[in-house]
Order: structure tokens, then sequence, then C-alpha cells
């Protein structure tokens, strides 16, 4: 089955049904339209080699430039956001603490498997109204070939900031992006602006920042090359997240606390006051990982991290992926109480957590690291974890 000719969702049939979209626990529905093509911008950071080595993007770029590559026949995106914003007394809650600091999405369960239900909802509400099947329409939650917060901007959900996310004018910095592709043509609401033309590129970075750029300034790794562009190289949420390997030396002492991802340039952005705690009818909130000691993390097991972290999007990290960054952030913490914790992970089994961990025990133990350490050392034959010696 396809859409039937002509079809054509628009006037209050639209307005029924981006309200019925919304009752499904979406705090904001848009249309844009999937015609055109874009990317140049996008193919220039892959040839600057800024997506690091995330060659699973690169791979699918003609895809996430030319939305019929997806979806033969796309007429349309349907943009929908979800406010993970938790209130600010919960938020000075979560960040007033000396424990690990973790990006705010990550303290809830993994958006993709809590929102997946509202896009099945969506696409049967699809069904229903324009009369389709499922092969006119595919939703994805962050992860296929598309450009979320490009077709974002194009809708008038908001518009790309100079610190390369999408900001909206009333939730902020704060919102997950979801997109239904389909073959229903429905008429697209206007832009912020009416120069913006395309999904990736038709506007330029701080439509509404004005002069401001706190966000560039307040990177602790200079991760922006440029207003709207980052540099996934030096950003601390690739680092800490993307990065399955060796953190660069000169990175570690600007990661700070982080412990997963970075929140710096979304929370200093000024169009966050308008925010407001949404609904989070597709969220379910584990703000009791922020609760986790710093020591906790270093001692985990393995049953312990999947004990703790099943369901949330830091499973993905994998346990050595943790207790990697946990030594980074013990390395930075300048708490000497930590040392037989991290000291214990220069023998652990990962040669990747043994490096950093060699790195931990130097900031902390100064001098005395090297004979802490030598134990250890002796028995060393990894060249990453040598290196560190």
């Amino acid at each position: 089955m396809t859409a039937p000719a002509g079809l054509k969702i628009d006037g209050e049939q639209r307005e029924r049904l981006r309200a019925r979209l919304g009752a499904l626990g979406f705090d904001e529905v848009r249309f844009a339209h999937a015609g055109g093509e874009s990317g140049r911008g996008l193919r220039e950071w892959f040839a600057a080699g800024m997506h690091a080595d995330m060659a699973w993007m690169e791979r699918t770029v003609d895809k996430r430039t030319k939305a019929d590559l997806v979806l033969p026949g796309v007429q349309s995106v349907i943009i929908l956001g979800v406010n993970y914003w938790s209130g600010a007394s919960v938020d000075r809650q979560l960040t007033a603490s000396d424990k690990p600091r973790w990006a705010r999405y990550a303290l809830h369960e993994d958006y993709h498997d809590t929102m997946k239900p509202g896009l099945i909802a969506a696409g049967r509400l699809l069904e229903e109204m324009a009369g389709v099947g499922e092969e006119d329409y595919r939703y994805y939650v962050d992860t296929g070939p598309v450009l979320e917060r490009g077709w974002a901007a194009r809708s008038g959900l908001g518009f790309r900031g100079k610190n390369a996310m999408l900001i909206s004018k009333t939730h902020g910095n704060w919102l997950f992006l979801a997109s239904i592709l389909t073959r229903v043509a429905i008429a697209p609401d206007e832009p912020l602006r009416k120069s913006v033309r395309s999904p990736e590129e038709g506007e330029q970075a701080g439509l509404l920042c004005g002069k401001c750029t706190r966000c560039l300034d307040a990177c602790p790794t200079d991760a922006f090359s440029a207003p709207g562009v980052v540099d996934a190289r030096r950003c601390i949420s690739y680092q800490t997240i993307e990065n399955k390997g060796i953190i660069p030396r000169e990175l570690r002492p600007g990661i700070g606390a982080r412990v997963y991802g970075c929140d710096v340039c979304l929370e200093v952005c000024p169009w966050n006051r308008f925010a407001q705690q949404g609904r989070q009818m597709l969220l379910a909130a584990r703000h009791d990982l922020a609760d986790l000691a710093l020591k906790e993390i270093l001692e985990m097991t393995p049953d312990r991290f999947a004990e703790v972290f099943r369901h949330t999007p830091i499973k993905r990290l994998k346990f050595t992926g943790l207790l990697r960054n946990a030594c980074v952030v013990a390395g930075n913490s300048g708490d000497v109480s930590l040392v037989p914790s991290v000291l214990a992970l220069a023998l652990h089994a990962s040669a990747v957590v043994r490096a950093h961990a060699v790195w931990a025990v130097k900031r902390l133990a100064g001098n005395d690291a090297m004979a802490m350490l030598a134990s250890a050392r002796a028995q060393e034959t990894d060249a990453l974890v040598l290196a560190e010696y």
C-alpha cells in the first residue's frame, strides 16, 4: 500500500493531528516539507575529520542529506519533541553536590526505549487519519540517518544555536527529538525566520543568539571550531561516551567531575530561562543516579553495573568505559582518599582502565605515585599503559 495520490493534510485536520500527537506525550509537534537536498556543512564537517571515529555517521551521509533515500516518495517530516527538563528545584539538587556529574538526559531510563511506544502510537494515528499503511512512514529516535535538528529548525520548533544544539524559545535546550518520515503531504509549519530553507544549512548558527557567546566561551575543552560547529575530537560528550579507547591526556583536566557526557554548552544558554518542567509522559526519571559516590563507581563490580544502569543510556558505555571515566574524574578531584580505589584499577583486566588509573594515581599522589605503582608497573606489558607510566 502507498499513500493515496494527492493526499494532503492541512487546515483543521492538521491541527487535529497535532493535538492528538501531543496527547500521546509529545510536548512539541511540528511539520516540515521533506523536499530538497542539504548537507554541504555536514560533508565539510566529515571532510575535516571532526566526527572523530564515528564512521557509521559518514557511511550514511547521503541518506542524512536526502530524505527520499531513507523513504522513497517521502513528502513530509513530522518532528516530535519531548521536554526532559525536570524543573529548577530538581536541577539544583542534581548540580549542587560534589558527586560525579552526569548529562541530564542520562538521568532517565533510555529515551530511545521510553519514547518508542509513543512513536508506535503516532504511526497508528497516521494510518487512521490518513488511510495509509505501515510502509508509508518510518520513525526514528535519534538513531536513524535523519538530521532531526535541521528538520526541527525548518519546522519552526527552534533554531540551531552557536552550541550546535536545537534551541527552543519555549523549552530552551532541553528537548529530545524524534522524527516520522511519511509519504503523506502535511502542510508545513513556518520556520522562525522565512530565510530558513533547508534542514541543515539554510540558517546561520545562532539565529536568535545575538552577540551571546556564552556556550563557546564556557566549553572546558575548546571543542567549538566555529559557532555551531563542534569538533567531536575535543568534545567531552564524545570522549566520555562514544570514544571507546584512550582519552587524550590534554583533555582530561577539562572533563572535571563529568563521568558521563557534558551539559556545559547547554546549561549556560540564556534561552533556558524560559524552560518549564516537562510532562515526562514518555520518560522515566532516574535521578537516583546522581547520588552515586565516585568511590562507589570506582569499586563497582560488573554485576552491580548491570543492576544500577539497567534500562539507562549509560549501559551503552559498558562497564570498562565507566571505570575509565571515573578514573579521570578521580584524578581531577584532588581527593587523596580515592588513591586505594584507583590504585586497585591499575591492575584491572582492561588496558584502557589501567592507563587512566595510572594517570589518576599520579595526579592524586604526585611524587609518591611511582612507588605505589611499582608492583603494577612490573607486570605491565601493554604499550598504551606503559605510555602513561
